[in-house]
């Protein structure tokens, strides 16, 4: 074993993670915002430990002065999806990007592995800024659905608990559960319009009681208590029902009142 300072070897990777953490959640936002859907459910991201690292590097004969192009998930970014379906959506967001280089894609969704494991891999060369300047690391990202991201928790806590050698009889359990998880993204694929509907729904009313508050606070504001005491009647005997239409006519008629107050005020 080399005598590196890992604290140091490290910290190009967990700036990447942080970066690419960041990243993804505010195309999370902006997708929401722009499209009233993302593909992305929620992003997390780790650093690979120094024992990881070196138990891969013997495990695969990489060279400890090639551990930086011999090992591509040191750093690692783990996307969470809803359904099959948004897993290659978001795909082809990744590949559109210019803030990231894709070297190449592992498909073992339509080619899982032999234990079961659904994933999709990309490997990226992305850019960080160093004290020492401008820093190209390889990190892996791995894109799943909920239910397939749950079977990898367990079947990566099993194999650490027996050492990648797991009893027969747990590879059978396993395997159905893969199988099982399978099963479930497909049905949960077959009415994602209605999953997705109401979703959309939820959102939707969540967004305009935002508003009719926000709106009956800056009444306040212009010292329109009356209307504002109104509009909080109002609200207070339809927020519960699902009648969204008379919530967005309540929201337009509080938009109309605070136009009233500004220009009263002179803004």
């Amino acid at each position: 074993m080399d005598g590196r300072d890992w604290k140091k070897f490290l910290m190009p990777y967990e700036q990447a993670v942080e970066e690419l953490k960041v990243k993804f959640k505010t195309l999370r936002g902006e997708l929401k915002s722009r499209e009233e859907y993302s593909p992305i459910e929620f992003v997390t991201g780790r650093v690979k430990k120094t024992s990881s690292i070196l138990e891969k590097a013997k495990r695969l004969n990489v060279p400890m002065d090639q551990l930086e192009t011999g090992i591509e998930d040191i750093a690692g970014i783990r996307i969470m999806c809803q359904f099959v379906e948004d897993i290659e959506r978001l795909a082809e967001l990744i590949r559109a990007r210019e803030d990231m280089t894709l070297l190449y894609e592992k498909d073992y969704i339509r080619n899982k592995k032999p234990s079961g494991y659904r994933s999709y891999h990309m490997i990226l060369e992305y850019p960080v800024q160093t004290a020492l300047g401008m820093k190209r690391v390889l990190a892996e990202v791995q894109i799943r659905t909920l239910a397939m991201n749950f079977w990898a928790t367990i079947e990566h806590s099993l194999n650490y608990k027996y050492r990648e050698s797991l009893p027969e009889d747990v590879i059978k359990r396993l395997s159905k559960a893969a199988e099982a998880a399978y099963i479930l993204d497909q049905e949960m694929s077959s009415i994602r319009d209605d999953i997705m509907a109401s979703q959309q729904l939820f959102e939707d009313k969540s967004n305009i009681v935002t508003r009719v508050l926000n709106g009956i606070q800056e009444l306040y504001f212009y010292h329109r208590v009356r209307e504002a005491a109104q509009f909080q009647l109002r609200f207070n005997e339809h927020w519960e029902s699902d009648d969204v239409w008379y919530l967005k006519e309540l929201s337009n008629e509080i938009e109309e009142a605070i136009a009233r107050a500004k220009k009263g005020s002179g803004n």
